[in-house]
Formats: structure tokens, C-alpha cells, sequence
């Protein structure tokens, strides 16, 4: 049996691949009495994977927030292929761009399989739908929950809730993808697969922002590194120009050093042991 096709983020979906773009031009939010973001500005476009670093509270996922139109900004702009993302109906907005939210909201007792099958509602009733059966099933390969696809969703682990919800993310098949921490609750060899799926998806023609607390798997996997802090941007470009010691550390506000192991950057905090040596048994 051929294997199903994969979701097309290139083309296929009315859009030319190289009109993929997303940015935020000068961005300000406010939440209650705190700063949140602060003169921001981020862009990503056809075929580019962005990774948002920084420490807790620097701005992260209120960014994202923003970029995917679910946070209104006091000041600034954001446009969406070149377009105010306050001027996209939000059947419009949901089928050019898919989010990964950090929190599962779900509570109903859906089976995987419905739960992927919903990132395909922003295409009903258009011609795109005759393909909904198998996106939905080549979405569930690439986030390997095929063997789920019988289980209630509450039922699941918190990273197998995960992985579900990043298949339904993928079926929906939009050219721009906004992933929230998808690692977080993974094991390693999910988080490999996942951020693998979503720089195959770059390479395919997406646009994709991604949020993660791991920098070395942010090095691995995006072509430019953005790191936040109190809620500005303290650097943005490639992993190797952006991930150093010094800024690192400054940032984290913990010393770290940032090694070369066969031709990948890894990032290892520096550690004072506090293990006393083992005393001799006579």
C-alpha cells in the first residue's frame, strides 16, 4: 500500500510558496501591570523556521500570541502575507496559518483520530475537503499517533496529548505553523521527530515559529534563533552567531558554554558540584 501524501505547504493551498510571511513590526502588549513586549519586531517567511528562546517571562509565548492574531497588540503591527492580520475573517486566518497552543484544552472524550480530523474544519465545504481523509492520516503518521487513533483523547499521557495535538495542527495543512513549546512534555525521541516534522515543513514551503526552552535543539533544527528578554529582543540570526557563551549567560543570568560536538551546538550549563568525594571503606 503507498503511503499517504503529506500535507503541501508549498503550494496547493491558493497561495504561492514564496508569498509566505508573517511579521510583527514595532509590537507593544501590556497584560494587567506587566510590560510584556516592548518595541518587538520578528519576521519569518516561506521555507524558514524561527525558534523563540529566552528564560521564563521574557515574552515567548505572549509573542506567538500575538503572531497568530490571538493577542492584539497596543502598539504596532502585524501582517500576514503582507496583509493587516486584523483584516483576515477568521475562517481565512485558520487556513493560512495552524497553532500549537502550550496547554491542551480538550476535555471531551474524543477519539484521536476525530481530534486530528478537526484541524481539516477551516477547509469544509471548499474542494480542498476531498483530501481531509488523507491529510488527516498522513498528520497522524508524520506525529506517529496512527497507532492511537482509537483512543479517547483524556486517556492519553501528557505527551501523547501532545503529539495528537501537533497532528491535528499538521492536518490542517496551513502555510504558516506557530508550535508553543511542542516538546515540552516529549521524550527525546519525540522531541527529535517533532521539531524533524516541522523543519521538513520548512523545507516544504511553510513558515514556522516555534517556541522551545531547549537551546541546543533550537540550534539543531532553526535556521534563525530569536532570543527574548524582558520582553525585547536581545538577538535575532543564525544559531551560531546568536547562541554564544557570553550572551547566553547574560540572558539566563547563569554561566553556560556553547560547544561544537560533531558539527551540532550544544548548550551545558556551567555546574559547581556540591558532591563531596566518597570517603574510603576500610
Amino acid at each position: 500500500m503507498a503511503d499517504p501524501p503529506r500535507p503541501s505547504y508549498g503550494g496547493g493551498l491558493g497561495v504561492s510558496s514564496h508569498e509566505h510571511s508573517l511579521a510583527a513590526q514595532a509590537v507593544d502588549v501590556r497584560l494587567g501591570e506587566a510590560h510584556v513586549l516592548r518595541g518587538v519586531s520578528l519576521s519569518v517567511g516561506a521555507g524558514e523556521l524561527v525558534a523563540l528562546v529566552g528564560p521564563n517571562g521574557a515574552g515567548k509565548s505572549t509573542l506567538l500570541s500575538v503572531l497568530s492574531g490571538d493577542v492584539v497588540p497596543e502598539r504596532g503591527t502585524v501582517t500576514l502575507d503582507g496583509r493587516p492580520l486584523a483584516s483576515l475573517a477568521a475562517r481565512e486566518l485558520a487556513r493560512r496559518r495552524a497553532v500549537l497552543l502550550q496547554r491542551q484544552g480538550l476535555a471531551f472524550g474524543f477519539r484521536v483520530a476525530d481530534v486530528v480530523a478537526m484541524g481539516r474544519a477551516p477547509w469544509h465545504r471548499t474542494p480542498a475537503a476531498a483530501d481531509d481523509e488523507l491529510l488527516v492520516a498522513a498528520a497522524m503518521e508524520r506525529a506517529d499517533v496512527t497507532p492511537l487513533a482509537l483512543r479517547l483523547f483524556p486517556t492519553l499521557s501528557g505527551g501523547e496529548q501532545a503529539r495528537v495535538s501537533f497532528a491535528r495542527v499538521l492536518a490542517q495543512a496551513a502555510p504558516v505553523l506557530l508550535l508553543d513549546e511542542p516538546t515540552a512534555a516529549l521524550d527525546v525521541r519525540h522531541q527529535e521527530a517533532v521539531l524533524g516534522v516541522a523543519r521538513a515543513a520548512a523545507d516544504e514551503g511553510a513558515a514556522v515559529v516555534v517556541v522551545l526552552h531547549d537551546l541546543s535543539l533550537a540550534a539543531a533544527y532553526a535556521d534563525r534563533v530569536a532570543v527574548l528578554s524582558d520582553g525585547v529582543v536581545a538577538a535575532d540570526g543564525p544559531p551560531a552567531a546568536v547562541l554564544t557563551d557570553e550572551l547566553v549567560s547574560r540572558v539566563y543570568q547563569h554561566p553556560v558554554r556553547v560547544v561544537d560536538v560533531g558539527g551540532s551546538l550544544v548548550v551545558v550549563p556551567v555546574r559547581t558540584s556540591t558532591k563531596e568525594a566518597p570517603c574510603a571503606v576500610s
